[in-house]
């Protein structure tokens, strides 16, 4: 007869019955380890990083579970001086940045206004760049990811010194943290050194302008991809240091899901998620979406939404 103790209900099919006679099971539940390291080299006032932006959260989103993601700082500008800054760019005074800021706004479609380059322009990345690293160093990855985020909407979309003390403090205090704290131990030599310990990683990687990806497996093999690319490209280049001819991506989240975690998306941002036309932004926020969550605006022609939260 058999044991009644022993039961089991059966996930597949819904019955109950006795289990079948077998011994204890052990199961591995680790999941397998990240065996790729990823670099993104990167800076708060780099157009072209803001212009990745909408491909590169579709990559993490969908293949961030083969890679760890290490954001590295690189220093752009310490300050403006005599010579050509960006000569292959033209860049050789702040004003000229507005000019260049524009027209890649323009081609990617996340907005830039560029004014502030004219008006009151930033005068280093480095001091952001300090902020960055405290709230890495002292918090966690993903809020020193929120600041930077915060950071660059500041500048790019809504023409904010970025660089300015009492701006860096209230973008801070908008994350939740202690703003006048955090700016201050930046501007502190422990704020420089961990700047500094950036710096000499992206030296150690060849990295030579931003934004630059850099993917390393556990032989120590690796590909760089420099300038802001398709998804496809950053999908290719995981493919070949994990060796494998296919990846199977993950479900992208929802809208809702995605709009909590960032908090404001522009149109760009959705269209390159979801697969979506221009056209069609508009009715798919309406239908994925409910109306006391987020509110609707525009700015420089492109549409946005930000979530109530912010």
């Amino acid at each position: 007869m058999a044991d009644n103790n022993n039961m089991v209900c059966d996930l597949q099919t819904g019955v109950c019955g006795v289990a079948e006679d077998e011994e204890m099971e052990m199961i591995d539940f680790n999941q397998p380890s990240k065996t790729i390291n990823l670099y993104y080299v990167t800076d708060p006032i780099c157009s072209h990083c803001w212009a990745l932006e909408p491909d590169l959260r579709r990559f993490v989103e969908q293949y961030g579970n083969h890679f760890n993601l290490h954001k590295v700082m690189g220093g752009l500008l310490e300050k403006w001086h005599d010579g050509p800054i960006d000569p292959a760019n033209g860049i050789h005074k702040p004003a000229d940045v507005a000019v260049h800021w524009r027209e890649v706004g323009a081609h990617s479609r996340m907005p830039i206004d560029g004014t502030l380059m004219i008006d009151n322009p930033v005068q280093s990345s480095y001091p952001p760049s300090r902020v960055f690293k405290v709230i890495q160093q002292r918090f966690t990855d993903a809020k020193a990811a929120e600041y930077l985020r915060r950071s660059r909407e500041a500048l790019f979309a809504f023409n904010q010194n970025i660089s300015d003390k009492s701006v860096m403090i209230d973008i801070v205090n908008k994350i939740d943290l202690d703003g006048e704290v955090i700016v201050n131990e930046a501007e502190d030599q422990v704020g420089d050194q961990w700047l500094h310990e950036d710096f000499d990683l992206v030296r150690s990687l060849g990295v030579r302008g931003f934004p630059t990806i850099i993917m390393i497996n556990e032989e120590n093999n690796g590909v760089k991809i420099v300038g802001s690319r398709p998804l496809e490209d950053y999908v290719n280049g995981l493919k070949k240091v994990l060796n494998l001819n296919e990846l199977q991506p993950k479900p992208v989240p929802s809208l809702s899901r995605l709009l909590e975690k960032e908090k404001l998306l522009f149109s760009k941002e959705i269209e390159v998620m979801y697969d979506l036309g221009q056209d069609d932004v508009k009715a798919f926020i309406e239908q994925e979406l409910s109306e006391n969550h987020y509110q609707v605006n525009e700015i420089l022609g492109e549409l946005y939404i930000m979530s109530y939260d912010l």
